[in-house]
């Protein structure tokens, strides 16, 4: 827990950078909790109860960087806490002490340990609800059960597809043959949690188009899983003596495959599989790798080799964990474009979002936009209660733009995805019939243009320079 802890504050501030789906934590968590639950009605409906409870820590804590993330870093040490009691209890305290020390090295847990969103607390419940489950199937009482089913139910709130983990559950409890009263009463549990996640379920449903940009998965992502579960299966292999009806390897192996393995079954008829939606499996990976180093070191082992090896696997963990904590970690940074903007413009400039849903890259901060004009925003977020503002009809758009010499444009960056609908067309088709392009910044995951009139000369070339970047 305290290496987990220790971790996580290191570097915590990641250079002073946010990237684009914690400055939309940060910024409904900043709305009172009447306007946050009003926007979900529209979107990010699966996430409202983590956006309440970042509201009340920032009204009791302030609204910034450190009160963003540490609460992912609390979180992740219990969940290291919960990795530790596990592995005790279920193969010794060797194997405990290893799989609690190895889970925050994974770089996955060290990314997210610093970030502004669910999937840390998810995890933390995860692991707790399922050594609740161990001790639960070792002493069955109604209260334990309760608290198992309580547990799942608070994971799938904060993040639906925690109640992926209940499945791995079942398959634990199957290959374990525990007694039928015991499965009967985990089955109670496990509806009761799922009956009472439904409501959340059949709402989010109708935002689905959320998630239509989910693709079929990055192949580095697929070898990634990949590699957790053929590593997670060969340490399954080494004998650890079980201290209870349910063995580390049927716990484990099921909470590292079923999850992201069910997401990747459901792709062919939508697409929705993200590794840190199953963040959780993690789990199970620590546990499985925790027995294997405690087998493959049981006898001290003989020559350097494998010491040899041990300290190149830390070592390869360094450049990593250093990446980690640098903004080019994520692929965008709202602070940095909101700063390249500032720079960017002039008082009285215009400002145009291409396309409109990148208007929360700079409302983190309104600062750096209090001089410009939004061209293209009908009605601001938190009035309109969605993520990024309203947007007028193109015509008009088109309209105001022309009112202007200079404009501030703020884009994707360099060959990725962009809107296509009326009011971009409007502004892009604007844009090259009456403006010339004078400077780019490139930032990370945006660039920031800097467009005028032809009788407007472009920065650097009132003296006759150039700034073109």
């Amino acid at each position: 827990m305290l290496v987990t802890l220790a971790l996580g504050l290191w570097g915590i501030r990641r250079q002073n950078s946010m990237w684009g789906d914690e400055s939309v934590t940060y910024q409904l968590a900043h709305r009172s909790v009447a306007h946050i639950w009003r926007t979900v009605q529209h979107v990010d409906l699966v996430h409202a109860l983590y956006y309440t409870l970042m509201h009340g820590l920032f009204r009791l804590f302030g609204g910034e960087l450190l009160t963003l993330r540490l609460p992912s870093v609390v979180a992740m040490s219990l969940a290291a806490a919960g990795i530790g009691l596990l592995g005790h209890r279920l193969a010794g305290p060797r194997v405990g002490l290893l799989a609690g020390l190895v889970f925050p090295l994974i770089p996955q847990i060290q990314l997210y340990a610093q970030e502004g969103r669910s999937y840390a607390m998810v995890c933390a419940l995860v692991t707790w609800s399922t050594y609740l489950l161990v001790r639960t199937v070792s002493r069955p009482s109604r209260g334990r059960w309760c608290a198992y089913g309580l547990a799942m139910l608070l994971a799938g709130l904060l993040h639906e597809f925690a109640i992926l983990a209940v499945a791995a559950h079942g398959v634990t409890l199957l290959v374990s043959g525990v007694p039928r009263p015991v499965m009967r009463a985990w089955t109670v549990a496990a509806w009761g949690a799922a009956a009472g996640l439904l409501p959340l379920a059949v709402l989010s449903a109708g935002q689905s188009g959320q998630v239509a940009w989910i693709a079929w998965p990055h192949p580095v992502q697929l070898l990634g899983l990949l590699a957790m579960a053929v590593v997670g299966v060969w340490c399954a292999r080494s004998p650890v003596t079980g201290r209870g009806p349910i063995s580390l390897a049927a716990l484990a192996l099921p909470i590292l495959i079923l999850p992201g393995l069910l997401l990747l079954l459901l792709a062919p008829i939508k697409s929705l599989f993200v590794d840190r939606y199953v963040l959780y499996s993690t789990i199970g990976f620590a546990l499985l790798l925790g027995a294997g180093i405690d087998h493959a070191f049981r006898r001290p082992p003989t020559g350097w080799a494998p010491w040899a090896a041990a300290a190149a696997v830390l070592a390869s963990l360094v450049p990593v964990s250093t990446h980690l904590r640098t903004p080019q970690s994520h692929h965008d940074d709202v602070i940095a474009i909101g700063r390249a903007v500032r720079q960017s413009a002039r008082p009285g400039d215009g400002l145009l979002y291409l396309s409109g849903r990148h208007r929360v890259w700079t409302q983190a901060r309104p600062q750096d936009i209090r001089v410009l004009t939004d061209l293209a925003l009908a009605q601001d977020a938190v009035s309109s209660d969605t993520l990024s503002g309203t947007e007028l009809p193109a015509q008009e758009i088109a309209h105001r733009i022309r009112a202007f010499r200079r404009i501030v444009a703020v884009r994707d960056a360099a060959g990725a995805h962009s809107d296509i609908n009326a009011p971009e067309l409007a502004k892009h088709r604007t844009l090259e019939r009456y403006f010339r392009e004078c400077t780019t910044k490139n930032v990370t995951g945006a660039r920031v243009t800097v467009y005028a009139r032809d009788d407007v000369p472009c920065p650097g070339q009132e003296s006759g320079g150039t700034d073109q970047q």
